[in-house]
């Protein structure tokens, strides 16, 4: 491979596409193209793959879905794995993964800059150290790529340490201490849960309505249910009765404090993204009192509840998501919202113009992703086998009007 100190400033042509993120999607999207025998290139910020399993995210978490609900394409779990793999038994088959496909991102490569160049016909990519160029961009950052940290009232005057999930690890670090959890998505209430176990004492702040789901039922995952009943009935009715199978075994959660939206678990996923909660245990534990929630407001030491009362706390836990970057790097105009998301909806939303594809935004986690890999290999291919071959590395650097040879990237993804 050749080095981007070598290039001195000379544009790396790509001999196939760029992808941006060594993530599930970007890794998806590589491992399909490889499977068609066209090369590709992934350029990855961090020294990792899937970066935000591994650095981003804490000890205790599991798949939130049956495995077979979360393969990546051409690849099925190891049959001992259980049916929701933990995080190191994800990594493990993330980098199982790459090495199947001999994909070899390209590691410590930030993107600073992707615009496409139309006189050359070709995306400049710039890193802190390259421009890479090629006929196709495919963006595989995800939703999730940055933390976010939103603007809540009382939080800059409190006194202790804050820390949003993406750097919590284990409730070994807070044992015994008061806890204020901000955010009740699956991160918070499976945050609670690891703090409880801790001997600490968690209160939640409840922000918005949102649906809890048991993630089993009778020995049955919850969402497989409703995978299996779509099949056959209408959306408003699998919603319903999902919310019949969450009443009977979880209760009123309203009484809880938890208020449900009036559109249904799978509506509102299709419709926002905001995915339900698959409860692991945590509603119990707010049953019993050891999860406390109705936070009102954060004080300079700690919080007041909707009965008035106050009660300080040592520390802060923002459960509050993550965000797209795409607005931050990607230099293009009308493919992605303000917010960094396909303005196109799924299943249309992972092909733009210009050779430009994305992978990883359809908010139907890695079942989407899958779809859209697919989709993507199969697209590129097809041009790929109609070209005349792979365009020349002597044509591209006389498009960019260099006097020196060009260093023609060559990054075979053999299975």
């Amino acid at each position: 491979m050749s080095s981007c100190l070598e290039a001195e400033h000379s544009p790396i042509f790509v001999n196939g596409p760029i992808v941006v993120g060594a993530g599930p999607s970007g890794l998806s999207v590589a491992a399909c193209l490889s499977n068609r025998g066209v090369p590709s290139v992934i350029l990855e910020r961090t020294d990792c793959l899937a970066s935000l399993w591994q650095k981003r995210t804490y000890d205790r978490l599991k798949l939130h879905l049956p495995k077979h609900y979360c393969e990546l394409p051409l690849m099925e779990f190891p049959k001992n794995f259980p049916r929701y793999p933990s995080k190191q038994q994800f990594i493990t088959y993330i980098e199982c993964y790459a090495a199947r496909f001999n994909i070899k991102p390209v590691f410590n490569q930030t993107v600073e800059k992707a615009k496409f160049d139309v006189v050359s016909g070709l995306w400049k990519v710039k890193t802190q150290d390259c421009v890479y160029t090629s006929k196709w961009l495919v963006v595989a950052t995800g939703e999730n790529a940055e933390p976010v940290v939103p603007d809540i009232p009382g939080l800059k005057n409190f006194y202790g340490p804050v820390v949003h999930t993406s750097a919590y690890k284990s409730g070994s670090e807070f044992a015994n201490r008061k806890v204020l959890v901000v955010g009740c998505g699956n991160s918070g209430m499976e945050v609670c849960l690891d703090l409880c176990r801790y001997n600490a004492l968690p209160h939640m702040v409840v922000r918005n309505s949102l649906h809890v789901l048991p993630r089993d039922v009778f020995g049955l995952s919850s969402f497989g249910i409703a995978m299996t009943l779509l099949k056959w009935f209408p959306l408003k009715l699998v919603d319903n009765f999902l919310l019949l199978l969450a009443n009977s075994s979880l209760g009123n959660t309203d009484r809880l404090g938890i208020r449900r939206p009036k559109t249904g678990p799978i509506e509102l996923k299709n419709a926002t993204g905001k995915t339900p909660v698959l409860d692991v245990g945590a509603i119990s534990l707010i049953q019993s009192g050891q999860i406390r929630v109705t936070v009102k407001a954060i004080t300079k030491k700690g919080a007041k509840f909707v009965d008035g009362q106050e009660m300080e706390f040592d520390s802060i836990i923002l459960a509050t998501g993550y965000k797209s970057n795409v607005p931050d790097w990607l230099e293009e105009n009308g493919f992605f919202t303000k917010e960094g998301m396909p303005k196109t909806p799924f299943p249309n939303g992972w092909k733009g113009e210009n050779g430009l594809y994305t992978v990883g935004f359809t908010r139907r986690g890695l079942l989407g992703t899958v779809f859209d890999a697919v989709k993507i290999a199969e697209d590129i291919t097809d041009q790929w086998m109609k070209s005349e071959g792979p365009l020349s590395a002597s044509n591209i650097c006389s498009s960019w009007g260099t006097p020196s040879p060009c260093i023609v990237h060559f990054h075979f993804n053999k299975s």
